[in-house]
Parts: structure tokens; C-alpha cells; sequence
């Protein structure tokens, strides 16, 4: 992260940046555990180690008419869309006040109004979806952009290469964005994969691909920036961000297949505590500053915990609202 990085956005931006990674990682750490208090149940994704792609990536949108869409490691984009930490949270305890009224849970937190489309459970779901959101961004003129984040797992699934031909084809406004942690579960991207380079894939459907140190956030962003710049024009592209995530698959994962070595070189390339780093020494943010915004957030987490606790169930009437059938 270069000071040519720092200085193409204001001291204010760069603030707003680290504190919204920080407001991911302090919500995951605390939801990993309320997880192992049991007052979180069933499926639980963290995304922690991998902030500086969804808050890089998200914050080159405009969500007034831009869209979002992920898969069920869902967290960190909901936050970096602007969701409340309380509805977040209260989602996870499975409450009404949650962002899906309490019956979505962790995979499948949505916020309309912020265009965040989900949180989505099947792997690759959200990526033809994402097409169909981008096609009536283009049929309806709206200028709109649709960002779609999708792991390495879920590259090799059809529905990917159905939707990057027809995004192609159609010239959508789609960025499409594999967030590469290195494990498919409990598997090695390379060891499933024909190529471990997959942005050069997009040539194949006549897309641009490009590639990003996603624990870089001004990275991150540079690069989405660009390709968000040319989807608006009609030319869709596909973007891997090499990341890592700290936590295990999902809570029940005891990830026997890595080791304790190298998650601790990853730390050492921490997003947050570079990016931390690269602002003190431009002079851009101090010690006490920081140590503000982290008790703030700290706080923050604390109330949505209690918000989450002290919300009610979801009503029985609950199971028949918001279907279809």
C-alpha cells in the first residue's frame, strides 16, 4: 500500500474505511462467541481475515441505484452495505427484529432498501441471479451497477459459466468477484482447479478478468473501481481477490487440513493492521483516534447484543408470511 494508494482519497474516506472493517471483524468475533454460547444456532459463516474485499469492493458503489449480492458468508458485505449491526445480530439469534423477521439466519441476511440482495445458502445461487438483477438494471436504464461476490468453491459450479456467457453476451452491468480464501471447505483451491490463476477464465467468454491482493483494501478498491467504470459502459468483467479466512469453513468446521503455521503467516498480513499501519505513518490517523473508534465499535457490538437479546420470537403466524404458496 503505497502512499500514491493513500492519497487518492481524502483522510475522512480512509477513516470511514478502517472503521467499517473493524466494525466487521469486531461483529464476527463477537458472533463467534455468542455461537459458542449457543445463542446463535444452525449455520454460521464468518468472514473474518477477509474484510478488505467487501468494504474495498462496496465502497466504489453507489446503492442508490447499485446492487450487491453474496453467497452465505454473508456478514461482512451486510455491514459494509450500511446494514444495522442490531437487525445483523438480531438475525443471527433468530429474532424478529433480525433483517429476514428472525427466519433467514446466517446464510441469508437481505436488505432491500441498502440493495443488498442476499445471503444466499446454495453455493453459486447468487451468480445467475445476479445476472437477472443486472439485465433490469440495463432494460430499465437505471445507470446501475451489480456486484457479485461468490467463493472458490462455488467457481467450478455451471451456473457460473452459463451466467459470465449471457453477461457477455448481453453486455450486463455485472462485476462478478471470487473472493479465493484458498480453501473450498476443507480442499485446496488448486487441487480442484485446472488453472489457479482464474482471472485469466474471462477471456473465454470475451470479459476482462483482473486480479487483486485482497488483503489490500486500496488494492481492492483501484481495481473495482475500474471494472465498476466499465460495466457501467456495457462490458462486464470478473475480478479474483486473493484473501484468507481465519475461522474455519463455518463454526463447525475444525479445520484439521491447514495448520496453526500458516494462519499465523496470514495474520502477519492482517488487512486491518496494515491498513492501520499504512494511515498512521501518512500521518493520516493517531494512536488515541484509534483506540476511539475501536471502543466505539466495541460499544456498538455490545448494544446489538443486547438488542438481539431482548428481542422477541417471531410470531407462529410468522411461518405463513412472505411466501409465495
Amino acid at each position: 500500500m503505497s502512499r500514491q494508494d493513500l492519497d487518492r482519497y481524502a483522510r475522512e474516506e480512509h477513516v470511514a474505511t478502517l472503521r467499517t472493517m473493524q466494525l466487521i471483524r469486531t461483529f464476527e468475533e463477537k458472533a463467534g462467541m455468542m455461537y459458542g454460547l449457543r445463542k446463535i444456532g444452525g449455520f454460521c459463516h464468518l468472514y473474518t481475515g477477509q474484510e478488505a474485499v467487501a468494504v474495498g469492493a462496496i465502497r466504489t458503489l453507489d446503492l442508490a441505484k447499485d446492487y450487491v449480492l453474496t453467497a452465505y458468508r454473508d456478514h461482512g458485505h451486510a455491514l459494509a452495505c450500511g446494514m444495522d449491526p442490531r437487525h445483523a445480530m438480531a438475525e443471527l439469534f433468530g429474532k424478529v427484529t433480525g433483517c429476514s423477521r428472525g427466519k433467514g439466519g446466517s446464510m441469508h441476511f437481505f436488505d432491500a432498501d441498502r440493495h443488498f440482495l442476499g445471503g444466499n445458502g446454495i453455493v453459486g445461487a447468487q451468480i445467475p441471479v445476479a445476472a437477472g438483477v443486472a439485465f433490469a438494471q440495463q432494460y430499465q436504464g437505471t445507470g446501475g451497477v451489480t456486484l457479485c461476490f461468490f467463493g472458490d468453491g462455488a467457481f467450478h459450479q455451471g451456473a457460473v459459466h452459463e451466467s459470465f456467457n449471457l453477461a457477455r453476451i448481453w453486455n450486463l452491468p455485472v462485476v462478478y468477484i471470487v473472493e479465493n480464501n484458498q480453501w473450498g471447505m476443507g480442499t485446496n483451491w488448486k487441487k480442484v482447479s485446472a488453472v489457479d490463476d482464474f482471472a485469466t477464465t474471462a477471456s473465454a467468454y470475451g470479459m476482462q478478468g483482473f486480479a487483486c491482493d485482497g488483503l489490500d483494501v486500496m488494492e481492492v478498491r483501484a481495481v473495482v473501481e475500474q471494472a465498476v467504470a466499465e460495466a457501467r459502459k456495457g462490458n462486464p468483467s470478473f475480478i479474483e481477490a486473493r484473501t484468507y479466512r481465519y475461522k474455519g469453513h463455518s463454526m463447525s468446521d475444525p479445520q484439521k487440513y491447514r495448520t496453526r503455521e500458516e494462519i499465523d503467516a496470514y495474520r502477519k498480513r492482517d488487512a486491518i493492521a496494515m491498513y492501520r499501519a499504512a494511515l498512521t505513518e501518512a500521518g493520516l490517523l493517531t494512536d488515541s483516534e484509534w483506540e476511539a473508534m475501536t471502543a466505539d465499535i466495541d460499544a456498538l457490538i455490545d448494544q446489538a447484543v443486547t438488542f438481539a437479546e431482548e428481542s422477541p420470537e417471531p410470531a407462529l403466524s410468522e411461518l405463513y408470511a412472505d411466501i409465495y404458496a
